[in-house]
């Protein structure tokens, strides 16, 4: 809900003052995908979702509706990165129709790297593989503990850093909307630069 604390300018001789929030269970989680080659170079896919703090009674007496609500957000705004939700976006990554037939396959193979997330390691994630590979949707994991092999950790970093201005956040679903607003700004940039990049490669020598 507090984000670490930057750089930042202010009058000499004031100090800046940043609110902290507790935590409290309460935080974002988001996956995403960054292409960094072919047609597609410079898109940006992310998808965000809420974590709210757990109750501790035996018997909830709110609906996970109501809780969502509560925090202002909506109940499919919620919840951990799981097994399913990975196997979701990456066929949304892949660009499959919701009304795909059984034998859908992609035009241009595409190789996704990805690091060594428990999750990429569960039984649905294993298990949908063998689809995703007759779909050319190819998953390739990174070494352990080597963050630098990805190419979408500078977009992370940037994001954290430098998209959002606000550091500090009283309700779960601010810090929701400035987080999607965030990856979008980043993700037009990136597709900015890749335009002129693209154009730069297109002048005649």
């Amino acid at each position: 809900m507090t984000l670490p604390t930057t750089y930042s300018w202010f009058l000499e001789g004031e100090r800046l003052m940043v609110p902290y929030e507790a935590a409290q269970g309460r935080r974002v989680n988001v996956i995403g995908a960054h292409f960094t080659h072919g047609p597609e170079a410079g898109r940006l896919e992310a998808q965000s979702w809420a974590v709210l703090p757990k109750s501790r009674a035996k018997k909830p007496r709110l609906s996970d509706e109501a809780r969502a609500a509560a925090q202002g957000l909506r109940v499919e705004e919620v919840g951990p990165i799981d097994a399913e939700r990975v196997v979701a976006f990456l066929w949304r990554v892949a660009g499959r129709p919701a009304d795909a037939a059984p034998d859908w396959q992609r035009e241009r193979p595409l190789m996704i790297a990805w690091d060594n997330y428990s999750v990429h390691k569960s039984e649905i994630v294993q298990a949908a593989q063998g689809e995703l590979a007759a779909a050319e949707v190819h998953l390739v994991s990174l070494a352990r503990y080597c963050p630098e092999q990805s190419e979408i950790e500078p977009v992370w970093n940037d994001v954290k850093q430098h998209q959002l201005p606000i550091r500090s956040f009283e309700r779960v679903a601010d810090l929701k909307h400035a987080v999607d607003d965030a990856l979008a700004r980043k993700a037009a940039q990136l597709l900015r630069h890749a335009d002129r990049t693209s154009n730069v490669h297109r002048l005649p020598t």
